[in-house]
């Protein structure tokens, strides 16, 4: 075992990425008082470098500068060195991720940040190579740059910081809410953006990097079921079929990697985040719904299953990612050479294998291919003289045996600690897997996710945000409440047991007493109290995540409809009033606030289900609605038989004085207050229903 030089005060910490630099000659510490107090003390810049652990640039930066004497010395003894982990502290990286973007004009990971000890940044950037190199900087001069301007240029780095500090506050600091309207122009225009940066040909937004976008993709689809855009749905559909082709989906063991860095989405880059897949199994779940494509079935169950099999923490929880490398090379887990292919699958089966995949001796990345499917299955099977089906079950043998050849290797390590909001997500993803697909696994996953949120990720003061090496730290953000209250919501119409939007309430109530501004109205994503911040923000736009502020407006309103607390859907309608100019100015970075104001707009379709519990005629009725893509409905059930039958209106008043007709389950559908007769039958229901 390799002798450890170096230990830094990093290695009490928990998360995983804080843990891989311990052992750096630089001598980190972790984001806290007595660093913060140290660089006013001795009036040293703070050099903050802000990653997570599954990042690829992050290690290569690591390796090339952070492991290295010479750099370490300096950046000890002229600065006060601070790691962060993103996703310990989203709070941070959201205000020194906006400020670099202000100062070098675009952001990412590693995001490495020189601030002043009153913590105003000054200067700052992403990847930075140890020498001049690739249009950058090298560390070690920038190292010396920054000194010598702090030394010499005082009063200009102080002004700086300020300038950027102000810069932000001014784009976070928005209108009250009064007189704003809220009407369907904002996603009629994001419909007019997205149709003039559509890759007809591959899918996607942008011509590369490439990333997913899935809540464009919900808007899209969200979209034409109200309205029958034939271009919304050939802009999500394009998009789906060939993410889900490519190699940034991985063919063989499920899951999407984190984005893909050329245009025909084949060559990935290659962490594995949990939040990225429940995103995805969402949105393809709505696709199959929908379009009742098996394709989007198929991608949404390999997808979910995914998750159980590689983050799923025994306690319930889920992990948070897994990383791009393998002993420090991108992608090794995941690419092959024809022979490898061979090797495992004879020499016929191999050659059919690797044309169907893509695997060619040139390969992709440094001579091996990343499997994907340039040719749709019926194509490829027409050439050898087979039916896609049989094509498609002789492929699935195949698959099994390459996967199972690949367990073999040396798999990327998992990031195991669990985050909330994170989780929140997840929560949503396998409720909804459960609710159309029908695998029971998914529901028990799901509450054992929201149970390990519930019981496992709370303090003296409410949620909190991190669960790492056995214990839950760090005061929870908007994100973390808005999604889980979002996973509730989808855990409620999922399961339809009331126990689940008696948590949402006290969620839901928890938020609003912690994010909610009293004077302007709209949700700060950080609690108050939080001193370490130099400003406290509220966010319009998505970024990585879903914007929290829009998931929030939209479960808000669903939780208003069952529970009939006005003040749910008065939050909410303020929150998009609030945000107007945001969804006005740049509608498709709002999608998350547009997916609310969809909701809003309506019409909101109430459906209740009466009927005795697991009777087949409740079943079926239960089950119609499933099927069918409603993204404004709000979904309840009760059996008026049931001794739990008084509690469970009380909780969910929206199913009171809804009878049964001489013990045969009834489906009530209203909508804008408006109620039809009720429906017996499933035909009667579904004529009830939207087309689309």
């Amino acid at each position: 075992m390799a002798q450890v030089k170096h230990t830094n005060r990093l290695i009490e910490s928990t998360s995983p990425y804080l843990l891989q630099h311990a052992h750096n000659p630089v001598d980190w510490r972790p984001w806290g008082e007595e660093a913060l107090e140290l660089a006013r003390r001795e009036d040293k810049p703070i050099f903050l470098s802000i990653g997570y652990s599954s990042c690829h640039w992050c290690h290569v930066m690591e390796r090339e500068s952070f492991e290295d004497d010479e750099t370490a010395r300096v950046l000890n003894e002229h600065f006060v060195p601070i790691k962060v982990d993103r996703e310990e502290r989203p709070d941070l990286d959201e205000i020194y991720m906006a400020a670099v973007q202000l100062i070098a004009g675009g952001g990412g990971w590693p995001l490495n940040v020189f601030l002043t000890p009153d913590l105003k940044p000054f200067y700052g950037g992403t990847y930075f190579p140890p020498e001049d190199r690739l249009g950058k900087p090298g560390f070690r001069r920038l190292l010396a740059t920054v000194v010598n301007a702090y030394r010499t240029r005082r009063d200009k780095v102080e002004k700086g910081g300020n300038e950027v500090i102000a810069a932000i506050r001014r784009a976070t600091t928005l209108p009250p809410a009064n007189g704003a309207q809220l009407w369907p122009r904002p996603i009629e225009a994001a419909m007019r953006d997205l149709r003039g940066t559509f890759d007809a040909e591959w899918g996607g937004f942008s011509d590369a990097p490439k990333f997913p976008h899935a809540t464009i993709l919900r808007l899209l689809l969200a979209h034409h079921q109200r309205t029958g855009d034939p271009d919304a749905l050939r802009m999500a559909t394009v998009t789906l079929d060939r993410m889900a082709r490519g190699g940034f989906y991985d063919q063989l063991g499920g899951g999407f990697h984190r984005y893909s860095v050329d245009r025909r989405w084949v060559v990935p880059h290659f962490e594995k985040m949990l939040y990225d897949n429940a995103l995805l199994a969402a949105t393809y779940i709505e696709a199959y719904q929908l379009t009742g494509r098996p394709l989007y079935g198929r991608v949404a169950r390999e997808t979910l299953d995914y998750l159980l099999r590689e983050l799923a923490a025994d306690d319930g929880g889920f992990c948070s990612a897994q990383d791009a490398d393998t002993d420090g090379e991108e992608g090794r887990y995941y690419v092959w050479r024809p022979d490898e292919v061979e090797m495992v699958l004879g020499a016929d089966d191999g050659d059919r294998f690797c044309r169907y995949y893509d695997v060619t001796k040139d390969g992709h990345v440094d001579g091996r291919s990343v499997l994907n499917v340039p040719v749709p299955p019926d194509e490829f099977a027409a050439r050898f003289d087979m039916t896609a089906p049989v094509w498609e079950w002789r492929l699935e043998r195949l698959r099994e045996a390459v996967l199972k050849a690949r367990s073999q290797r040396k798999a990327p390590a998992v990031d195991t600690k669990r985050l909330a909001d994170w989780n929140g997500l997840a929560v949503s993803a396998l409720a909804r897997g459960y609710e159309v697909l029908g695998d029971e696994r998914y529901r028990q996953a799901a509450e054992g996710a929201a149970r390990f949120i519930l019981t496992r990720m709370v303090g003296e003061e409410g949620l909190l945000h991190v669960y790492a090496a056995g214990r839950s730290h760090t005061p929870a953000y908007l994100d973390d409440y808005a999604y889980l209250l979002a996973g509730l919501v989808d855990l409620y119409e999922a399961t339809l047991d009331p126990a689940w939007v008696r948590e949402a309430r006290a969620v839901a109530d928890q938020m609003i007493a912690r994010f909610w501004d009293k004077a302007g109205g709209g949700f700060y994503q950080t609690p108050e109290g939080l001193e370490d911040l130099v400003t406290r923000i509220k966010r319009g736009y998505d970024g990585a995540l879903p914007n929290s502020a829009g998931v929030a407006a939209r479960a808000l309103q669903v939780l208003a409809q069952l529970t009939g607390r006005r003040d749910f859907f008065g939050r909410a309608e303020t929150t998009l009033k609030v945000f107007h100019r945001e969804m006005e100015r740049a509608p498709t970075q709002a999608a998350s606030l547009l997916l609310a104001l969809d909701f809003y707009l309506g019409p909101v379709l109430e459906i209740v289900v009466v009927g005795r519990e697991d009777a087949l005629d409740t079943r079926g009725l239960l089950e119609a609605v499933r099927r069918r893509f409603l993204p404004r409905r709000v979904v309840a059930w009760i059996d008026p038989k049931s001794p739990q039958a008084a509690e469970y209106a009380e909780t969910i008043p929206l199913v009171r004085d809804r009878p049964m007709a001489d013990g045969q389950a009834l489906a009530y559908v209203c909508e804008n207050s408006t109620c039809r007769m009720p429906a017996a039958s499933v035909p009667e229901l579904e004529k009830l229903l939207p087309v689309r």
